[in-house]
């Protein structure tokens, strides 16, 4: 039954997705804002389809930390959750994703149009760190925060990575603060198959930290220590690795 359920929810995220990102290519010349707009739509639909089919109850704790000017989130990232969760409760923002997503048809196309992407090939290095902070900076500069996901792919629960450089980087360049984001997502959303476990997802925003005069990589793990700290506290899977190590 979990399966089957799973299956429903991801025929209904799949399908609102396309329906959705039509719509937002037909809106290609009206202001960002109708775009985004559809966009939040669909996260919601999604979210709403997530807790009535499979029981995901999805919470947001921390949203008064979100600063009132634009700034760089750090997410951590282990399912296909977090991707629709941030664009119904964060403000308007750029995702910083690979640069293969674009590519995908309907939807690719949509999503550099509203999410405005700052599209990067993962194994340039560090031109994809001056191509974040460049176009990051017009980001910013324009009203938008931008969304990282740092350890650059989905994480097994329990696990991560050493952080990738660019958003402390972009913050210590503009002096804009950088809000952390754990959750717990991870512990009823498995990386492979459609089954889903009905259940409390907490997604925590983290209190913002301004670069001051610290190096970037010295901000980002402060950010990390947050994140993967908070993923101790309210993830059984974390939990349990822990306890396993």
């Amino acid at each position: 039954m979990l399966w089957f359920r799973g299956l429903l929810f991801t025929i209904v995220m799949y399908g609102a997705a396309l329906v959705l990102s039509a719509t937002v290519l037909i809106l290609f010349w009206a202001p960002h804002s109708w775009r985004w707009a559809v966009a939040v739509a669909w996260a919601r639909v999604c979210l709403w389809a997530g807790r009535v089919i499979c029981g995901l109850d999805v919470s947001t704790e921390g949203a008064g930390n979100i600063p009132d000017e634009p700034c760089v989130f750090l997410i951590k990232h282990t399912t296909a959750l977090e991707t629709y969760w941030q664009i119904a409760a964060l403000p308007a923002s750029a995702w910083v994703l690979k640069k293969e997503l674009l590519y995908l048809p309907v939807f690719g196309w949509a999503l550099g149009l509203v999410m405005k992407s700052i599209a990067i090939d993962r194994r340039s290095g560090g031109s994809a760190v001056k191509q974040v902070i460049e176009q990051g900076k017009e980001r910013l500069a324009s009203g938008m925060s931008v969304c990282i996901f740092p350890e650059g792919t989905r994480m097994p629960p329990g696990e991560t990575r050493r952080y990738g450089v660019s958003g402390a980087a972009l913050a210590a360049e503009t002096g804009c603060k950088i809000v952390p984001v754990a959750h717990n997502a991870g512990d009823h959303w498995p990386k492979r198959g459609m089954a889903k476990t009905p259940g409390k997802i907490r997604f925590c925003i983290g209190p913002p930290i301004a670069p001051g005069d610290r190096k970037p990589k010295e901000t980002n793990l402060i950010a990390q220590e947050w994140v993967e700290n908070k993923m101790h506290e309210i993830s059984s899977l974390y939990k349990e690795k822990a306890r396993e190590e």
